[in-house]
């Protein structure tokens, strides 16, 4: 009886801390970033369980609107060289992984940039990435990890390398079908694509796993 009175004990203890946990629940506050006066060549965008919307500025700075937590938030660098860096900071316990995610409205990154910028490289996980109407001077690459990449009249004016896992690649790439090389790699999927094709001044690149590749070259 000893043995099994200690033994609910720990539980019901352990049961109580990790509730615990779960209640104090991390307070968000609305944030944005303007580029002002720095001159921004290329964007780094990495980040955990955030759905990033990329798209074009109405003037010739980067915005970007976020929320912040108190112990997860975005560190936002501007290199001497031009690059911007966007990086999801956590200063959670195991504990504070306990229980339900933030809001969707919380997990939600929103990114204006210049048409025309040198480059853009963004990774999540369980979120989306979405780019639109936008075109770079050398390359594009977007990796998601339990969502889908999204390509909406995305162009490049070197190479385009798009990766998924759990999640679909679709959209459409300004271009024609003779400007790109084109490598897919499928596994668990369909793809509209051909899974190798020489020729082209650019390339493209795609791989995607349990999800499908749905790709169109437009102008």
């Amino acid at each position: 009886m000893k043995k099994t009175a200690v033994f609910l004990g720990t539980v019901v203890g352990f049961a109580a801390f990790a509730f615990a946990g779960c209640s104090g629940a991390d307070n968000f506050a609305e944030k944005s970033y303007l580029s002002g006066d720095g001159e921004v060549e290329s964007i780094v965008i990495e980040v955990t369980d955030r759905e990033l919307q990329i798209g074009a500025s109405e003037d010739d700075q980067v915005h970007i609107d976020y929320f912040d937590g108190e112990k997860e938030y975005l560190d936002i660098s501007l290199s001497e060289d031009g690059v911007l860096r966007v990086e999801l900071t956590s200063d959670k316990s195991w504990t504070d992984f306990i229980g339900t995610k933030p809001s969707a409205e919380y997990r939600k990154i929103e990114v204006r940039i210049p048409d025309g910028m040198a480059a853009l490289s963004a990774t999540t996980t369980n979120e989306d990435i979405t780019v639109t109407s936008l075109s770079f001077a050398e390359s594009v690459t977007l990796d998601a990890n339990g969502g889908d990449v999204v390509c909406e009249r995305v162009g490049v004016g070197k190479s385009i390398d798009l990766t998924a896992k759990n999640g679909n690649i679709k959209g459409t790439v300004l271009g024609g079908w003779d400007d790109f090389s084109i490598s897919c790699e499928i596994k668990k999927g369909d793809c509209n694509l051909p899974e190798y094709k020489e020729g082209g001044a650019k390339s493209f690149a795609a791989s995607c796993n349990n999800g499908d590749i749905d790709i169109d070259f437009v102008y």
